[in-house]
């Protein structure tokens, strides 16, 4: 009797945590915007569920068919190359938007228990969100774990919680350094190899140019590189298993999380690194033009550097691996990248787990991801490959990126666990270290006071604190 009492007080916590989270990421995501114009997709019925209505020609009837909501550069094509090569399935594609259009579209058809697709492209630091709105599939139920070996360990981890899967890895962003290598030959500054050196070579750069020039940028809007930099100092933000979906362990006024917090503000505070917002016309050109020698990004934002408005025609970019804290004891991170999960909504919910995980199974299907989608696919087999690891990137000067930075970054990277509530955490994280960057708070308040503000969130939500 008490073990049933104690279930049945598990079940109806998890019920009023997923109503909850349910009307907070619909109502985050809403006030995100969306796209209208966009034709729905997805599997199961209702507005914005359609088989019928796809992007790409179905190439074998009367075979079943998966819907797909993704926006990726490469899917038309990849979904083509799909559909030619099987016979027994086929996937009808539909770009439901980017990111935070996606999202509200896929938020609303779960809430309404329809319209959904099969298979929805979510990044790694939104699944969980989904997970606790009750709208994603457990794959190790229909044979997941059989594909496991495919994919880096740091990704199989991102996607799993407990014993669970929730989603296929398909491509990561492991992250280096850009810099400017004329700037630093310029003014005779070795490319830091830690955070000593780099916080160094900033005040060396400052000095040497009168404050023109500025090391890097720390911007307010950053989250997805703040988490990246927790990770690497050994924070570990959020402990949440959904296997016991009401417990959660926040830790981000620990030891780590305020050495990176501390460090961050500090070079702030001495005017060694930009505050500019992170994807904003006035830092791209601020980039561009020589105000900032270094953009701590991932892999991804190789394709981004060579379209900075405004640019230095002169300027000579390169790559390097990311400044580590201790440099006998490497911690490689990761930033960005998405999944295919596979929705509740879905009619065959083992067929979609088996198209997710093979979708980019096919060397051409590789292929397509990598030169047309620009994609670090999450794949051992194709990051050692000779195809992947001798490719030249001639606007670093023909640098192999992946051979010298990236590739063994994302082998090495271990995986981390995101939040169950990314927009408010996102937001939170955001507001507070914008109080810190402008001076009203120190570094460790702000630390202190983002533990109190989840915390109180978290139970606001239906979670116990562990």
């Amino acid at each position: 009797m008490r073990n049933t009492k104690i279930r049945n007080t598990r079940i109806q916590r998890k019920t009023l945590l997923a109503a909850g989270m349910t009307t907070a990421l619909a109502m985050t995501l809403v006030s995100c915007g969306s796209n209208d114009d966009d034709d729905g997709g997805g599997g199961g019925s209702g507005a914005g569920a359609s088989k019928t209505n796809c992007a790409n020609e179905i190439k074998v009837n009367d075979v079943p068919v998966v819907t797909y909501w993704g926006w990726f550069e490469d899917t038309a094509q990849t979904v083509d190359k799909f559909n030619e090569t099987h016979d027994d399935v086929q996937i009808c594609w539909t770009n439901a938007g980017q990111g935070a259009d996606a999202y509200t579209k896929l938020s609303t058809s779960l809430q309404s228990k329809s319209g959904a697709p099969d298979i929805a492209q979510i990044e790694y630091d939104w699944l969980n969100s989904f997970l606790m709105q009750g709208g994603l599939v457990d794959m190790t139920e229909h044979g997941i774990n059989e594909y496991k070996d495919n994919f880096t360990a740091g990704a199989w981890r991102d996607v799993s919680s407990g014993d669970s899967v929730y989603a296929v890895p398909v491509d990561l962003g492991p992250v280096g350094m850009w810099y400017r290598q004329d700037i630093f030959d310029k003014h005779g500054i070795p490319v830091p190899t830690t955070w000593d050196e780099y916080a160094a070579a900033a005040k060396q750069l400052s000095d040497a140019t009168g404050g023109e020039t500025l090391i890097g940028n720390f911007a307010p809007n950053g989250q997805g590189q703040h988490y990246a930099f927790l990770d690497q100092a050994g924070a570990k933000p959020f402990d949440f298993d959904n296997s016991n979906p009401t417990e959660i362990s926040i830790n981000h006024n620990d030891e780590a999380s305020k050495k990176v917090f501390d460090y961050w503000i500090d070079l702030v505070d001495q005017d060694l690194v930009g505050t500019d917002q992170a994807w904003t016309p006035e830092f791209s050109t601020a980039l561009g033009t020589g105000k900032y020698a270094t953009a701590i990004y991932p892999v991804w934002y190789n394709v981004h550097i060579p379209a900075l408005e405004g640019a230095d025609a002169d300027a000579v970019w390169r790559a390097a691996p990311i400044p580590q804290w201790d440099a006998s004891s490497p911690k490689q991170v990761n930033w960005g990248g998405s999944t295919l999960a596979v929705t509740v909504q879905a009619d065959d919910a083992a067929l979609a787990t088996k198209v997710a995980a093979e979708l980019y199974e096919s060397q051409e299907t590789k292929e397509l991801g990598v030169e047309v989608g620009g994609l670090f696919l999450a794949y051992p087999e194709m990051i050692e490959s000779e195809y992947f690891q001798n490719r030249p990137y001639e606007f670093y000067g023909g640098q192999q990126l992946n051979k010298e930075i990236f590739g063994q970054a994302a082998l090495d990277y271990e995986g981390v666990t995101f939040s169950p509530f990314t927009q408010f955490y996102y937001d939170e994280s955001q507001r507070l270290l914008s109080e810190a960057i402008e001076g009203n708070i120190s570094a460790s308040d702000a630390a202190d006071q983002l533990q109190e503000s989840l915390e109180t969130y978290a139970g606001e939500q239906g979670f116990e604190l562990k």
